[in-house]
């Protein structure tokens, strides 16, 4: 296995999802370059079918968690989940922002007409955040951030029509701290020969 090879897989190994941010811009160059890693991921017939919001308006952000908060917490409400319950909690305070006041968001939307389109543009987002980790930027997909696709003004404000809808919201920046390695069952797998 050649150097470039193995940079990717140690890649792929230590790229974290990223809760704490610094009060760092990330900059449009360094954006345009996490979108273009995305647009060479593979799509269903080549069908490309997303297309991307760059949020850098921390009071944007700061409405549309504001706007996702409450449904989460609704869909929480009957969780006994210990992980989930202190999520809960977290949620529940008013200061809390569902973007962890990441320097950047990049929602990543896929076209409604597709048939791969959920697949599509999740492969796209794992492109962005590995370039992203490449690049020493860190990234969380934050799933939360798709109840703003039942919020028409917000959506509008975005630029966002009825013919796309929100796959992955995924935020950027630099962390405060190196995440630790979150623990990792062994696969099932089945071989057949």
């Amino acid at each position: 296995m050649g150097v470039e090879e193995n940079s990717v897989i140690e890649n792929i190994k230590t790229r974290r999802s990223v809760m704490e941010y610094i009060d760092r811009e990330v900059s449009d160059e360094d954006i345009k370059t996490i979108i273009d890693a995305g647009i060479h991921a593979p799509s269903g017939f080549n069908s490309q079918p997303w297309f991307f919001v760059v949020v850098k308006n921390r009071e944007m952000m700061k409405r549309m968690s504001d706007h996702c908060k409450p449904r989460l917490l609704g869909q929480l409400e009957e969780t006994t989940d210990e992980s989930a319950m202190g999520f809960k909690k977290e949620l529940a305070r008013e200061e809390f922002n569902i973007f962890y006041d990441a320097p950047a968001l990049i929602i990543v939307l896929g076209h409604n007409a597709g048939f791969t389109t959920d697949y599509d543009c999740s492969l796209c987002a794992e492109n962005m955040m590995l370039a992203a980790h490449s690049m020493g930027i860190s990234s969380c997909w934050v799933g939360t951030g798709c109840f703003i696709q039942d919020n028409p003004e917000i959506l509008e404000e975005l630029g966002i029509t009825p013919d796309y809808r929100v796959i992955a919201p995924i935020v950027f920046g630099y962390s405060v701290k190196e995440p630790e390695e979150p623990p990792k069952n062994e696969p099932r797998v089945v071989w057949v020969y």
